[in-house]
């Protein structure tokens, strides 16, 4: 399928590794002209397709500074990726995990994406249009628990207000939809001090049995693996492109079958 994404320029950010350098590989092989923000940005390196842009997207003026580097580059944008974001496990529960914690999570999974899309939707409405895709996580709604409270939080508001932005912009022809992936195969959960080490260390089993347990312990895949980060790429990428041009406020989960009820 023709996804018309040829020449629409994309902002990608969090996007050297994981799931945002998937997102980025995906966006380009698509023909769209990607402006890749990361903190970091040796493995963006060579793409062709690709302009990298090392930013700090947690400060208050970095997602702005690369939504403004898109314009300057390319005069438009089309196609906006909100995906930076991190996890610490919060292994001593709410009552050990500080108001500085939370807000760490907050400014990286909640405002990054916040001032962002701010700053996108701002050239959006001038333009007459175009395609916001958040990646949030199902640790937004399922199962929440300590070890995750201050990002499941961030990551709900994340949808939260997504929805309500794409009421108010659908009218004006933006599109914003979420995806929420469950476990991804990723350095957070299968590298170092990712999720299954982490867990491995405090428990005192390996890293591959505490992989096993935590994933038994929240219901497991039908599907019998990890999301990869190309799954969740192909997703965002139809979502961003013209072939769901009436798809908006909605949040997709893709999980594997982790999530058993509506």
């Amino acid at each position: 399928m023709d996804l018309k994404l040829t020449k629409k320029v994309a902002v990608v950010t969090g996007a050297s590794k994981g799931i945002g350098l998937a997102i980025t590989r995906t966006l380009a092989a698509e023909g769209a002209l990607v402006v890749a923000g990361a903190r970091t940005i040796d493995a963006l390196a060579g793409l062709e397709g690709v302009t990298a842009v090392a930013v700090d997207l947690a400060s208050k003026e970095g997602p702005a500074q690369l939504i403004q580097r898109a314009v300057d580059e390319h005069g438009r944008i089309d196609i906006l990726v909100n995906n930076v974001g991190a996890v610490r496990l919060r292994l001593h529960g709410f009552l050990g995990t500080s108001d500085e914690e939370f807000e760490w999570a907050m400014q990286l999974n909640f405002f990054a994406a916040l001032r962002a899309t701010r700053a996108a939707v701002t050239v959006m409405v001038k333009q007459g249009g175009g395609a916001i895709v958040n990646v949030a996580s199902v640790n937004a709604f399922f199962q929440p628990d300590a070890g995750t409270i201050d990002y499941g939080a961030a990551k709900a508001a994340l949808v939260n207000a997504s929805k309500a932005i794409a009421q108010e912009f659908g009218p004006r022809g933006i599109r914003i939809n979420s995806v929420s992936p469950g476990p991804v195969s990723t350095d957070l959960w299968l590298g170092k001090d990712g999720v299954a080490e982490t867990v491995a260390k405090a428990t005192g089993v390996d890293a591959d049995t505490a992989r096993k347990n935590v994933i038994a312990s929240i219901g497991g895949f039908a599907t019998g693996r990890f999301t990869s980060p190309e799954d969740v790429a192909n997703l965002v990428a139809f979502l961003a492109s013209e072939r769901a041009g009436n798809v908006t406020g909605s949040n997709y989960v893709i999980d594997g079958g982790l999530i058993k009820t509506l």
